[in-house]
């Protein structure tokens, strides 16, 4: 390996035809620009019988050590990405999306767009964005941290057991702020403010604002609204000693540690955030109208007239 050698890891997997297609112009694109593709050991068992040539490509961590990968293409949708942030962790790689699957709000391009952004990586045309996540500790009645983790989306708790609610006091900043019974609490970042917390009736957040939002999830009070609060916050969430049963943890929906009763879960900023590579001016706007359908007939338009520019 030559100290210039540029390792470029490819997340794709072989569960659709167009995603093995698209893996397979990305490869020989990168390597027709003398980059170096690098697989993920469980893509590359996948897109194996596909496309036999990957076996020829070096593994992520066994052949090129973590650090050594510059960017990670990603051809999917949310759920790929989340998976290829979670491969990168810890390592200063960005991410950028190619969306191959229906919402792909965290992609940065479409799939017809997959060879001109291919061709920005190569000529590393693109800015980093960097997206505040979330740590994550599991305590339990005696304080000892007995799990942790992280979230880019969003940290949530929930009952392990249909027909038991679950019983919780919420926290912030080492101050308790309500108990209830409920299915659940979602902790979201901007970011993840359009995954869970949006369907479960959370805010929107845009991401240059630095939030988090703290959304109950059917709760069982008189106060048990969405919540905005700093980024700096400690959100705790306890789960009462007296319940039945045990809840569960999930992030992102791909962790997940089970809850006893009398567990803790503190959520706070990470330091370390997640890095996303970006083509395209920041339109959050318009990312909200094209991925949710929004209606925006009968717009004019601003007032490029107006003191101070647009309104």
């Amino acid at each position: 390996m030559s100290d210039g050698e540029r390792h470029i890891l490819v997340v794709a997997h072989a569960y659709r035809e167009d995603t093995v297609e698209a893996a397979q112009r990305v490869i020989a694109a990168l390597q027709a620009a003398g980059a170096t593709p690098v697989l993920a050991i469980e893509d590359r068992s996948e897109l194996l019988p596909f496309l036999p040539e990957v076996s020829q490509l070096p593994a992520l961590g066994a052949d090129v050590p973590l650090d050594d990968v510059e960017l990670a293409i990603v051809l999917g949708g949310d759920g790929t990405i989340l998976r290829a942030a979670e491969l990168v962790r810890g390592a200063a790689a960005p991410v950028l999306g190619i969306n191959m699957g229906h919402v792909g709000f965290l992609a940065e391009s479409e799939r017809d767009d997959m060879d001109a952004a291919v061709d920005r990586v190569i000529t590393r045309d693109y800015r980093v964005e960097e997206r505040l996540a979330l740590s994550v500790r599991v305590k339990d009645v005696s304080g000892t941290v007995i799990y942790e983790t992280w979230a880019l989306n969003e940290a949530t708790v929930e009952k392990a057991s249909r027909e038991r609610m679950l019983e919780v006091v919420i926290e912030i900043d080492a101050r308790p702020l309500s108990s209830f019974g409920c299915d659940g609490v979602v902790v979201s970042t901007p970011t993840g403010s359009t995954a869970y917390n949006f369907s479960a009736g959370g805010p929107v957040i845009w991401p240059t604002v630095e939030a988090m939002a703290v959304v109950p999830l059917s709760a069982h009070a008189l106060f048990a609204k969405p919540l905005v609060v700093g980024p700096e916050a400690a959100v705790a969430i306890e789960v009462l000693a007296r319940n039945a049963g045990t809840g569960i943890l999930w992030c992102d929906g791909r962790r997940s540690h089970e809850l006893p009763p009398g567990a803790r879960v503190v959520v706070r900023r990470s330091t370390r955030p997640v890095r996303l590579a970006r083509l395209h001016p920041p339109a959050f706007t318009e990312r909200l109208v094209q991925k949710f359908h929004l209606p925006v007939s009968g717009w004019r338009g601003p007032d490029s007239t107006s003191i101070g520019g647009p309104s």
